[in-house]
């Protein structure tokens, strides 16, 4: 299995640019896949790392620079992300002030299909003693200080893309985010794994979200979020306004205000792997999100429907905890504590589908946990789930 390192600070070493493809490994393989890095230049994008993964249908942009995220993604033509106000991304960390605005700087640097948001908090600003917590935390505006990638020269011929994050400082959090990105050329599917090392010598407070941001093809007016559900709680007042149409979108609205929602979903067996999807309107087009709610046991759904300019957007986002406030979720006990050298890991799967009867085939594996349990749909925002009116 060649193993090709692009970046290694602990030996100052960085490649600028890179490619790779199965005909310069001489791999009977004719799915035209390759891998290829640049590093972009220009604007607030100076000096921002691109991996380009693509395995001959789905390709997928990797930003080591914005903690090893997921700037968009292409499948047969479709495009996989959505449309920022953030036109000139993506932005190096360098050009985001995440203290400004008010704790919300982080926006100033938000138009990726996956944004991780952690690692001592994944909600909104908050003031915690001498401590300002900004928007979502830091770990997506923190640089890769490991990247490399494998092609593995037996059948499937899968391709990985690794890299490591570090969120650490003086006085407080050392934690460590080892990121895996597999999938096999041909394939409809990318995997994910990521390991959480405490790297201190305390007991250490891991809260860790995937913002998965989707918007047309598969966000229109008439889509559908799909999951087995056992609870659904809106975050606010203005959440409870939508909340018997939770799972539906409309057309794009400019003001359209956001709504959030709150929930437990059903999994299969002790580990809980359950599917969550966005599906289009006529039901010919689909993302599917799989991970297991005994690794992110907390579900958000953000819907944004505003308009085109403004950012039409849908967020599925799998968590440990839900996007409350700091104090808030503490409370709660949904932070994962992990001990000295302890790792947590979270595995997810993105699955693209194009045929009504893959999709089809989902609807009916969710109707089946479904058949479990009847959701509960509060009206307002209650806790435990999130702070009362």
């Amino acid at each position: 299995m060649p193993q090709i390192t692009l970046t290694d600070l602990a030996h100052d070493l960085w490649t600028e640019s890179f490619a790779i493809s199965a005909a310069d490994l001489g791999l009977p393989t004719d799915q035209g896949w390759s891998i290829s890095k640049r590093t972009l230049r220009g604007g607030r994008r100076e000096g921002v790392d691109l991996i380009r993964l693509h395995n001959g249908q789905l390709s997928i942009d990797i930003l080591p620079t914005r903690g090893m995220g997921i700037w968009r993604g292409q499948f047969r033509g479709d495009r996989l992300g959505w449309s920022s106000p953030v036109v000139d991304g993506p932005v190096h960390p360098s050009q985001v002030n995440l203290a400004g605005l008010g704790g919300f700087g982080w926006l100033d640097g938000f138009d990726e299909l996956l944004a991780r948001c952690g690692l001592e908090h994944n909600g909104p600003p908050i003031q915690e003693g001498p401590f300002a917590h900004g928007l979502h935390g830091r770990i997506q505006n923190i640089p890769a200080h490991s990247v490399s990638i494998q092609i593995c020269d037996t059948p499937p011929y899968e391709l990985i893309v690794e890299g490591q994050v570090d969120e650490a400082r003086l006085f407080g959090l050392r934690m460590r985010m080892k990121t895996r990105y597999r999938t096999v050329p041909g394939s409809n599917r990318l995997s994910i794994r990521d390991e959480f090392v405490n790297l201190g010598d305390r007991p250490a407070r891991l809260a860790a979200l995937y913002h998965w941001n989707l918007g047309p093809p598969y966000l229109e007016q008439g889509s559908r979020f799909v999951a087995a559900i056992r609870s659904v709680v809106p975050q606010t007042p203005r959440a409870a306004e939508g909340v018997g149409r939770f799972d539906t979108f409309g057309a794009p609205e400019p003001g359209f205000a956001e709504q959030v929602y709150l929930m437990e979903l059903i999994g299969h067996g002790t580990e809980g792997s359950t599917p969550t999807m966005l599906r289009s309107a006529s039901g010919d087009k689909a993302v599917v999100l799989r991970f297991a709610t005994s690794q992110l046991p907390c579900f958000t759904l953000w819907k944004n429907t505003m308009g085109p300019g403004e950012g039409y957007v849908t967020g599925l986002e799998p968590a440990t905890n839900y996007p409350n406030p700091r104090t808030f979720e503490r409370r709660h006990g949904r932070f994962v504590e992990l001990a000295p050298g302890e790792t947590h890991v979270a595995e997810l799967t993105l699955e693209i589908l194009d045929h009504p009867q893959a999709i089809a085939s989902v609807e009916a594996e969710v109707e089946a946990l479904q058949a479990r349990v009847s959701p509960t749909v509060l009206d307002s925002p209650q806790e435990p789930h999130a702070p009362g009116p």
